[in-house]
This record gives C-alpha cells, sequence and structure tokens, in this order.
C-alpha cells in the first residue's frame, strides 16, 4: 500500500474560493468514477458552497462538547474505515477539539495519507508557520492556528487560489463571506485593502518559491545545462579585495530590477590556499550580501574562469557582474584576465557586466613578507655567498684554466648558493659580481671592461639571465613556502577558533586572552560606543597592563564596523599579522552579539514565564478562588435570611459548607504563596535530625481517613531534612495520589533506607502518567490529561519538589508496576538515631533512667504508668496540656499542637508553627488561662489508625475554648513570624500572639 498523494488550494485570504474550488475538484473527479468523500468541509453558512456539497458522499461528523457547546469535528476513524480513494478535508491548520486522536488536523491528514488515502485540503498563506511574524506585522493579528510549512512544502501539488483585493472587498460587501452584520468591522480591520495586497504578495511569492525548487529539482535530474530565464539571477563574482562592495552594490540594483530577482556573490579560492583576500573584506563583504537579501558562496576552484561559469550555470544564472582587473598594463602579456576570460566563454545565453571602481590598474598579489622570510642569519650568508664568492672562486680560479665555458658554469653554482641562502637580492648581486668578473679576468682582451668577441657577449648575458631567472625561481619558492606555513598556522588557528565559538565553549573574555596570548599582547580589550559622539565603553577584556578607554590609545586597533574595535596593548605587530587579527575581531564582534541575544533570550524566557504564570493565576482567580467564594457567599446569605426557618441540620450543612470552601481557598492561597517564594528564593530551610515516622503520619491531614497505608519503619534512620517543609512536601505529593486513586484503593506510603539515602514512595493505582509528561507535572499551574476545573490549579507537585530540593532531596515520578503512579522523594540520612531524652525533673517526682518515648502526633502511647498533670493556673509549662511522656514544650514547637484545627485537617503545618520546638529549644506556651478547662489538658493515650487526622486522639474530649480544637485551649496555640522567611520559622522570632 502506497502513501497517499496530498494537493492543496492555498489563498490569500478567507474568502478567495478555495473550498469552492477544492469541491469542484472533487466534483471533476467523482465524474470521472473516482471514489471522493466528503472527511470535513466547513462552509460557513455560504449558499454556493453548499450547493457544491449536493452529490459527494459524506462521512459523519463527530460532535463533542467543548466550552457548554457541541463541536463538529472529522470523524478520522470513520474515514480510516471507509478507506475512499479521495478524501476532502477542509482548513488544513484546524486545531482540534481537547480529547481528538490528533491535536491537529494535519496530523489528521498525515494518518490518511499514510494510509494510502489521496487527500485535497485547504490552507491560507496566514496559517504557515514561518510566516506568523510576518503576518502579524502586516495584520496585526497573531495567527494561533497554523500548519509547519514542511507539510505544505510536501504536497504533491499546490493550486494557489487568487483574487483581487478589490474583488475579494466587492465579495465581502456583498455578503458572500461574513454574514451582513461583520461585514463593516472586516472591511475596516482584516480586509483592507493593504492587508490584502501584502497577503496576496505573500501567497503568490511562496508559490513562486515552491515552483522554482521544482525547477531546479528538475534541472539537475534532467542534467540540463543551459540557462534558463524563468527569473533573473544576478552572480557577483569577488576577490577579496575593497571594491567588492561596489560590486555587490551594483548587482543587488540589478537584481532588484526584475520581480523576484536574485543575488548571489561567489567567492573562488585556489585549492593551494594561497590567496591575497582579506578575511575581514570578505567577512564584510559577506554580511552586506546578507543585508541586501543575497547568499554568499565560497567555491574552491585553480581555473577561476571556470569555476565561476561553472557555478553560473549551476544556479541558473542570467547576469554575471564582475570588476575591472586590477592589473597593471605590462601583466596582461600573460593573459587576457579572468573578466574578458568569463565574457568570451559565458555563451550568448548570460549577459557579463564589467564595472568600474576606484582599485582599477593599481596592481595586485601576494603578499610579500620581507626581512624577516628566511631569518637574518640565513640573509647575512646569501649575502657573504653573493658578494665574496665570485671574488673567491676568481683566486681559485687563478691557479688553473679550465676554460670560459667552465668558468661560466661555477659562477652560475655560485650564484645559485646565494639564491638558496639569501634569496633573489643576494643572488642578483652575485650574477652580476660574477659577470663583471667574468668579463675583466676571462673574456679576451683580459684585464680590461671591454668584449673583443660577440659570442662572449651572448654568454655573459646568458649568465646573467640565468642567474636572475634562477634566483628569481628560488626566491618565489621561498616566498610560497613561507606564506603556506603561515596560511597553515592561520588556518589551525582560526579552525580551533570557529569550532569553539560555533560549540558555544568559548566566552568574550576568553577569546581575548586567546587573542592576547597568541599574538604575544599585554592585554586585549573589545571597545564599542552607540553613536559617532558618543564616548568609548569596554565591552569585554583580557590580559594585564593599563586598562583601554579609546582605541587611539591602544597600540594596534581593529576595527569592527562603525562603531567597535578591538584594541591591544604591548607591541606593533606585522602587518601581515592583522588578517588574522581582523577575523578575531569579527569573532569577537560575533560572540557579543550571541551572548546579548542569550541574555535578550532569557529575559524574554523569563519574561514569557511571569506572563504564563500570571495567565494561569488568573485563570485560577476566575474559577478555583470565585467557585469557593460563591458558594461561602451563597450559604452566609442563606443564613442571614430572615425568609427561611432553617433546621438544625440544615443550619449545619450550611456551615459545613462554608467551612469547606474556607478549607479550599486557605489550601490554594498556601500553594500560591508557597510558588511565589520557591520563585524568589526566600525559601532558606533549617536543616536538622528528622525522623519519618513522626513527619510523615503528620501530613495525612488532608486525606480521608482510611485512604492511606503506612509502611514507615521506627528503625530507618533520620534524615536530614526541615520538618516543616518535608511535611508539607509529603502532604502535597500523598494528596494528589490520594486524589487520583480509585475508589477503595489505598495509596501506599512506604519508606526504606539505601546506602546513605532515605526514599519515602508513595505507590498509587490510579491512570498513571506518560514518560513525556512526567517532567511537566511538576511545572506549576499544570495539571495532567483532562483533570476537572476543580481538582485545584496545578501547584501542589511544583511546591513539594521546590521544597525537596530546597533540602537538598529529590522527588521523582515513575511508573507503578501494574498501574498506577509512584513518587519518590529521597533525602540524605544522617547519623544513627539518637536516645530519646530524659523528661525534666520535677518537684517530688523521681527521673527514671531513661525516658520511654513520648506520644506523638499519631497517639503512639508513652510509658504505661503515665499520669497526665493537672492544668492551671501555676502549672508548670513542661506539665501543661501535653500528653503522657510529652513535655508542654514539645506541643508548642512540634508544628502540630501549635497550628489550628483547620491547619492540622489541611496538613498544613507551616501557618501557626511558633518555632523549631522538637529538641525543646523553641517558644514556651503561655500558662493557661484560668478560664482553661482541666479536661482540655488531657490527651489520653491511644493508637491512632494510619490515615486518620491528628485530632482524632481527641475524640470524645469537649472542645477548647473559643473553638480551637477538642481538648486543647485556646492559650496553647500560638503563631510565631519570623523575620526572612514567614512559612518556615526560620530566624529570630519577633512577635508572638494567640488565636482566640
Amino acid at each position: 500500500m502506497g502513501r497517499g498523494k496530498l494537493r492543496i488550494h492555498l489563498g490569500a485570504a478567507p474568502g478567495v474560493g478555495k473550498t469552492y474550488a477544492m469541491l469542484a475538484e472533487a466534483h471533476r473527479r467523482a465524474e470521472r468514477g473516482t471514489d471522493c468523500v466528503v472527511a470535513f468541509v466547513e462552509t460557513h453558512g455560504r449558499p454556493r458552497t453548499e450547493a457544491l456539497l449536493t452529490g459527494l458522499e459524506r462521512v459523519p461528523y463527530r460532535e463533542p462538547e467543548h466550552g457548554g457547546a457541541v463541536v463538529p469535528e472529522m470523524d478520522l476513524d470513520a474515514v480510516l474505515a471507509r478507506r475512499p480513494r479521495v478524501a476532502l478535508v477542509d482548513e488544513l491548520a484546524h486545531t482540534n477539539v481537547p480529547g481528538s486522536r490528533n491535536a491537529k488536523r494535519w496530523q489528521d491528514v498525515e494518518e490518511l495519507l499514510a494510509a494510502g488515502i489521496d487527500v485535497l485540503s485547504t490552507v491560507d498563506i496566514q496559517h504557515l508557520e514561518s510566516l506568523g511574524d510576518v503576518v502579524e506585522s502586516i495584520t496585526g493579528v497573531r495567527e494561533r492556528e497554523t500548519v509547519p510549512d514542511e507539510m505544505v512544502r510536501r504536497a504533491d501539488q499546490v493550486e494557489l487560489v487568487d483574487m483581487t483585493p478589490e474583488a475579494l472587498r466587492r465579495r465581502m460587501a456583498h455578503g458572500n463571506i461574513h454574514q451582513p452584520d461583520q461585514v463593516d468591522a472586516a472591511l475596516s480591520n482584516y480586509f483592507r485593502p493593504g492587508n490584502l495586497a501584502a497577503l496576496r504578495e505573500l501567497a503568490l511569492l511562496w508559490v513562486a518559491d515552491r515552483v522554482d525548487a521544482h525547477l531546479q529539482r528538475y534541472r539537475s535530474e534532467h542534467e540540463v545545462s543551459a540557462i534558463w530565464g524563468s527569473r533573473e539571477r544576478i552572480v557577483v563574482g569577488l576577490t577579496g579585495g575593497p571594491e567588492g562592495s561596489t560590486l555587490i552594490r551594483r548587482a543587488a540594483r540589478l537584481a532588484e530590477k526584475g520581480a523576484g530577482g536574485q543575488l548571489l556573490a561567489v567567492y573562488i579560492s585556489r585549492s593551494d590556499g594561497l590567496t591575497s583576500a582579506s578575511p575581514g573584506e570578505l567577512a564584510a563583504q559577506r554580511t552586506l550580501v546578507e543585508d541586501l537579501g543575497g547568499t554568499f558562496h565560497h567555491v574552491v576552484g585553480d581555473d577561476i574562469p571556470a569555476a565561476l561559469l561553472d557555478f553560473a550555470r549551476g544556479a541558473n544564472a542570467t547576469q554575471i557582474v564582475l570588476g575591472s582587473s586590477r592589473r597593471r598594463a605590462w601583466q596582461y602579456v600573460f593573459g587576457p584576465g579572468v573578466g574578458a576570460t568569463v565574457a568570451r566563454d559565458c555563451g550568448p545565453d548570460m549577459d557579463v557586466h564589467i564595472v568600474t571602481h576606484e582599485e582599477v590598474a593599481k596592481g595586485r598579489g601576494l603578499p610579500v613578507a620581507r626581512g624577516a622570510r628566511l631569518g637574518r642569519l640565513r640573509l647575512a650568508w646569501g649575502w657573504a655567498v653573493g658578494t665574496a664568492g665570485p671574488a673567491a672562486l676568481a683566486v681559485l680560479l687563478s691557479a688553473v684554466d679550465p676554460g670560459l665555458a667552465i668558468d661560466m658554469l661555477l659562477f652560475l653554482a655560485v650564484t645559485v648558493a646565494a639564491a638558496l641562502l639569501g634569496g633573489l637580492w643576494p643572488a642578483l648581486a652575485s650574477a652580476a659580481v660574477g659577470s663583471l668578473l667574468l668579463n675583466f679576468l676571462y673574456t679576451p682582451p683580459l684585464h680590461t671592461w671591454s668584449v673583443s668577441d660577440p659570442r662572449n657577449i651572448i654568454a655573459i648575458v646568458i649568465f646573467v639571465a640565468v642567474g636572475a631567472s634562477v634566483a628569481s625561481v628560488v626566491d618565489l619558492a621561498a616566498r610560497r613556502t613561507h606564506q603556506a606555513a603561515r596560511l597553515r598556522a592561520e588556518s589551525e588557528i582560526l579552525s580551533f577558533l570557529a569550532g569553539n565559538v560555533l560549540r558555544g565553549e568559548t566566552g568574550l573574555e576568553d577569546l581575548l586572552e586567546r587573542v592576547r596570548e597568541t599574538f604575544g599582547m599585554d592585554s586585549a580589550a573589545l571597545l564599542e560606543r552607540a553613536g559617532d559622539v558618543e564616548p568609548w565603553t569596554c565591552a569585554g577584556r583580557a590580559g594585564r597592563g593599563r586598562p583601554v578607554e579609546r582605541p587611539e590609545d591602544a597600540d594596534v586597533e581593529v576595527p569592527v564596523g562603525d562603531h567597535m574595535a578591538l584594541a591591544l596593548t604591548g607591541r606593533v605587530p606585522p602587518a601581515e599579522d592583522r588578517r588574522v587579527l581582523a577575523a578575531f575581531a569579527a569573532q569577537a564582534a560575533v560572540v557579543l552579539d550571541r551572548r546579548r541575544l542569550r541574555e535578550e533570550a532569557d529575559r524574554a524566557l523569563a519574561l514569557a514565564e511571569r506572563n504564563r504564570i500570571r495567565t494561569a493565576l488568573l485563570a485560577a482567580v476566575s474559577h478555583d478562588l470565585r467557585t469557593p467564594l460563591a458558594g461561602i457567599k451563597a450559604a452566609v446569605s442563606s443564613l442571614r435570611s430572615e425568609d427561611v426557618e432553617w433546621s438544625d441540620e440544615d443550619r449545619a450543612e450550611l456551615l459545613e459548607g462554608i467551612e469547606d470552601g474556607a478549607d479550599r481557598l486557605d489550601h490554594l492561597v498556601g500553594n500560591l504563596l508557597d510558588m511565589s517564594r520557591l520563585h524568589t528564593g526566600t525559601v532558606a530551610p533549617l536543616m536538622r535530625g528528622t525522623d519519618l515516622d513522626e513527619v510523615v503520619p503528620r501530613a495525612l491531614g488532608g486525606v480521608p481517613e482510611g485512604s492511606v497505608a503506612l509502611d514507615v519503619p521506627e528503625a530507618l534512620p533520620m534524615v536530614a531534612a526541615d520538618p516543616g517543609l518535608l511535611e508539607r512536601a509529603m502532604a502535597n505529593v500523598i494528596e494528589n495520589a490520594v486524589k487520583y486513586s480509585p475508589p477503595g484503593e489505598k495509596v501506599l506510603v512506604a519508606a526504606s533506607a539505601l546506602a546513605d539515602r532515605v526514599e519515602v514512595r508513595v505507590v498509587d493505582r490510579g491512570p498513571g502518567v506518560p514518560d513525556e509528561a512526567k517532567d511537566g507535572i511538576f511545572e506549576p499551574f499544570q495539571r495532567h490529561g483532562d483533570a476537572p476545573r476543580g481538582a485545584g490549579v496545578g501547584l501542589g507537585l511544583a511546591v513539594a519538589r521546590g521544597f525537596t530540593e530546597a533540602m537538598g532531596g529529590t522527588l521523582n515520578a515513575e511508573d507503578t508496576p501494574g498501574g498506577g503512579l509512584t513518587m519518590t522523594l529521597t533525602l540524605r540520612a544522617t547519623a544513627a538515631r539518637p536516645p530519646a531524652p530524659l523528661p525534666p525533673a520535677e518537684p517530688g517526682r523521681p527521673v527514671p533512667d531513661a525516658a520511654p518515648r513520648p506520644a506523638d502526633a499519631v497517639g503512639r502511647p508513652g510509658p504505661p504508668d503515665a499520669e497526665p498533670e493537672p492544668s492551671g493556673p501555676g502549672t508548670p509549662p513542661e506539665s501543661r496540656g501535653a500528653a503522657p511522656g510529652r513535655t508542654g514544650g514539645d506541643f508548642a514547637g512540634d508544628g502540630t499542637a501549635g497550628n489550628s484545627a483547620h491547619d492540622r485537617a489541611t496538613g498544613d503545618p507551616l501557618r501557626g508553627r511558633a518555632a523549631d520546638g522538637a529538641s525543646g529549644t523553641g517558644v514556651e506556651p503561655e500558662p493557661a488561662g484560668a478560664g482553661a478547662s482541666p479536661a482540655s489538658a488531657e490527651v489520653p493515650p491511644g493508637l491512632v489508625e494510619a490515615g486518620a487526622p491528628p485530632e482524632s486522639g481527641t475524640a470524645g474530649l469537649p472542645p477548647g475554648p473559643g473553638g480551637v480544637g477538642p481538648g486543647r485551649a485556646a492559650e496553647d496555640f500560638v503563631c510565631g513570624r519570623e523575620d526572612g522567611d514567614p512559612v518556615c520559622g526560620h530566624g529570630d522570632v519577633e512577635k508572638e500572639r494567640r488565636f482566640s
């Protein structure tokens, strides 16, 4: 089964007739016997479009509900089951209703194509993903429904449905597009003539580019080398010289004369890498070409004219722009030049423009690195051999007479030796001295400067010519070798530099330090200024020495554009070093721009994140805050109503509704405050050894009784944590697990020790979370799947992970074997569990050898003989209101007794906590008032089932004064607000107040 074919009807704006054209094409195919069905077509109530649906088979639409309304959608499964030859799918960029198989309709189309079904579809130009910003700048409207460009480019056929802006506005005015009451607004906003003309141009250019790509592919597949002048393509040849900017601007003007003209700049270098092109000039010319909308290309070729013509024919160019030659007049004896050769060989289907410039006939060639090329010692030997060598040879030859021919060969050998050692000028000196000695000593008449035999004159001339030629060849070879070695070193430096920059491994300061080390400078700085009259500022600096505030103060200044310069101090480098310095300067500017773009991107990302959180917060306020407030207001209004006589049961139900709504508001506001503190970094946990078997049971206050099974061994090592933060994190994780667990399934909370850490695993049997969404559930304001609006605002797990990471732990999600989700909270284990502390000595009561473990929030009993102490005026704090085996100071600071009944019920130990009192260092509670009931100071021992609220251990006791909680005096509830962190209870206690 092959892949289906996609045909797209592309329009510039709504109403041009895309759907009409698609239906007309379907009728043509149906008349030819093709099996065509309407998978989904949106007629927008247009009678002529609806009339074309007659005679075409329709696949029934799905009708899901969204936002309280029925929304028709394509039934993908029904279309796949029907398996037609051709399916009509309108509005390719449409977003499907949440809960559909695919988020976008173009993804549905992909499934149809994969099933071998041909598809006819429609899309407007403004829905292409790459044109979103352009369309927004034209119309002022950001399109939210988009389709990837690649999806449209892969279409087998793209048909442009075109209409002039005037005709489209007439259709709009006649009511053929929108309803009559919407016509005036549309004509004055989106359907303005300028908007429609710009959108039409975008559509025409996009289709033209696609057609051109198909044309290029066809020419390549069929090896067509002839020029097809379908559009103007201007190729400008660059040499890397200063005339390049003039040629580029001239070529750009030629490209602008024709509609859709393209500019292509090409630089051709030889394969040996030897070139006189300036890297700085090439970088500036590349930037200029790209600014003018062209493209820059680098081609390697030894035959410059042939390589240029091959590139132009491959690009289907119609014109070539070259500069007048910089060669001097005498250099034309070596050939006609690149311009003349290209004009001769280009053929009749290509035009060649020769542009004059200021560098004409000023000469060009390889830069000569004189002086230090061969080294001073080698140059000294060259001059010594070139000047003293012929004289020494004459002295040796005075003893023998081998003949003039042998004498000339020996003097030529000395000249070659001088060329090998010292280069051109010592060799020329040797040839001159040797010719004079040959004439004076060995050419008749001897010892005179005259020559009697003309043949001897020719021999001496040949000797001088051969000597000069050999010397020039040796010197050129030495220059080439030196330049090749230097270019190799430069290429290695630039390759290392470019690789580091591309990989993002080099910052601006590191790059400047690299420049300083490479060229042996004292310091390197990148200076910039905003304008010609603005002061210079330092963007980055490396090295030692005096700081450079202006480029004029530096030993070397390398300009980068108009308002940036690389300034170096230490020494003045040779001229040939400026090539690499220019490349370093250009790279430094790129690194600086990239750093600033990254900073702007980070700021934009942070702003977008704040906007996202703000939007989510507004959504939470609009629903999750308003719903409980509305319930509270309705209940209060009902209670205040004098028209209705409420029974005790009804009144209790209304009060319970008020309490539930207040609990929801309190929980939501607490999460919002916690998340704001996490984002601002004001959470500073107070780390100490903490028992999990004490903290975990207290975190169960916000879940129904019997919904959680605990498996937390008492022998576990203590963990390094803040008890309040840990309790809050565990409460959020457990509440989330209970919320998504099936009815009747208990959530398992198990703890175990692994090496130097302790893991707490919260296991549920709910629907689970896909692997790709596991990280997303810890993001603020994220609710996985189709969670109802009343399920919270998605902050619980984000707060839990934030608190866990603040304590140096981790919180991760993984699959539960057999289905469900397991949350694993890992913390660092501390030293072994210390022995229980001895109780404080009391008058008239012996101190036991070892204090038994005190009763905690889940009701583990103290010693059997523990007696509840009386409460009242004068009773010591340590004996008032405490469970057997526990002091009152423990209750004041352990995060449970110091909270209100509501805080304990909602699992929020952070509000109302006076201070860290687990070790007896918290704020001592004030003495109970005279109005405190004696019964309110007693907490009988007893075992509380896992999952029960902490206050369930006081069942059957009368409520304390003020309704604070069963069996507790109002004065026992102390709330401290500390500086620095009002949530975690860190810092000095600023003040205390009682809940009354």
